[in-house]
């Protein structure tokens, strides 16, 4: 175990107990020593489909022996294309265009990058500023880390984040919200403080963009108060800001529709999205932006290559091969939409715990594990995997 560095795990004590796991099938793992683990997180939330699912394995299987690998610098191969065409047909109206990366912390550089190049294009230089959020997670790249707001990762890299970064207030109150059933009823102020204070203070002319996820993520899971994104979206297309919204955990399906941003009625400029694209099985991400940016590229004045921007595995082959597999799941399955049929009697399973005796209260935690189930029939149940 000694030469593999982990990420984002306590290596010497991993490999003091390691925890290994040796096939996947549906909703659990199997360890490398027999046990059964239901993965109830769908590991980092992207196995939306479950794992190893037939017509993903089977596209993969089958790209690998037609094309393994063709770049999309001036290249090209017909199922990047198909994709894009794809994802464009279940994102929000009038957002048609799909730019590839390899991770959700690519996608959501990449979507930066966009917001300076798009501003630069239309004659407003000026707009180089972004605003993120507290407790926001965009990622491990500096541009991501810069944005986020989850403290740990900004301690660590503080020397080296992006200057001209500021940050709106988190949503979380406990004391007005606890326990609330959907969306809290109150906080929707918090969504002034854009223009209240961080427009007043930078000016609107220096901001380039607004990046929150719909539903925040690995820093908690906070659902967004009442009319909060809609506050955000009016502010921003006030002041001639960009709104992205970080849909790399909340896209496809995981709020009942295929994006979040049509689950709260609200189109953003920009969504980043990976994880679910693939069901998790091959690793890729992208951008989805609305027609105006994408045709301030096209339009522009001039020849040559429009955005200075690219990964060597941008649309890669195998990854698009899963991404159709993965699409043809959902579409077949209903998956995009299921999470709105169980939300209900899930809610109200969690609420009716609410005053037991001996019930954990789970209001802080932002993220819970997978359960250890037991390998041997008739065993006692299961137990908190960490």
């Amino acid at each position: 175990l000694e030469h593999f560095w982990m990420p984002f795990t306590d290596n010497r004590r991993f490999k003091r107990t390691p925890r290994l796991v040796a096939s996947a099938s549906g909703m659990y793992y199997t360890t490398t020593d027999g046990k059964r683990v239901l993965d109830g997180l769908a590991t980092l939330w992207c196995v939306n489909a479950g794992h190893c699912r037939p017509k993903i394995v089977e596209a993969i299987r089958r790209q690998a022996g037609e094309l393994d690998f063709a770049s999309s610098f001036s290249l090209g191969h017909p199922l990047a294309f198909k994709v894009a065409e794809r994802v464009a047909q279940i994102a929000p109206a009038g957002m048609e265009h799909v730019f590839f990366t390899n991770s959700g912390s690519e996608a959501v550089d990449t979507a930066l990058k966009m917001a300076l190049a798009y501003h630069r294009l239309k004659g407003q230089a000026t707009r180089t500023r972004f605003i993120g959020r507290e407790r926001a997670y965009h990622g491990v790249n500096l541009a991501g880390i810069s944005v986020g707001g989850v403290p740990a990762t900004r301690k660590a890299y503080s020397g080296a984040l992006m200057p001209g970064v500021d940050h709106l207030r988190h949503t979380q109150d406990l004391d007005k919200s606890a326990f609330s059933r959907g969306q809290p009823a109150g906080g929707a102020e918090l969504a002034d403080e854009l223009e209240q204070r961080i427009i007043a203070l930078h000016g609107a002319e220096n901001i380039a963009a607004v990046i929150v996820e719909p539903v925040s993520g690995a820093g908690g899971v906070l659902v967004p108060p009442k009319g909060y994104l809609e506050r955000l979206r009016e502010v921003c297309s006030r002041h001639g800001i960009l709104l992205i919204f970080d849909e790399v955990i909340t896209g496809f399906g995981r709020l009942g529709q295929a994006f979040a941003s049509q689950v709260f009625g609200i189109r953003p400029d920009l969504i980043t999205f990976a994880k679910g694209i693939t069901s998790g099985s091959v690793p890729l991400g992208g951008v989805i932006v609305n027609d105006e940016i994408h045709a301030a590229f096209m339009d522009a004045p001039g020849g040559g290559v429009e955005f200075f921007h690219g990964y060597t595995y941008s649309g890669h082959p195998l990854a698009c091969a899963a991404a159709m597999g993965a699409l043809d799941t959902y579409a077949e399955e209903g998956l995009l939409t299921r999470a709105a049929q169980l939300a209900k009697p899930f809610e109200d399973a969690v609420h009716a715990l609410k005053g037991m005796p001996n019930v954990i209260d789970c209001r802080n935690l932002g993220l819970i594990g997978a359960i250890e189930m037991s390998p041997r029939p008739g065993a006692p149940g299961a137990r908190a995997f960490e």
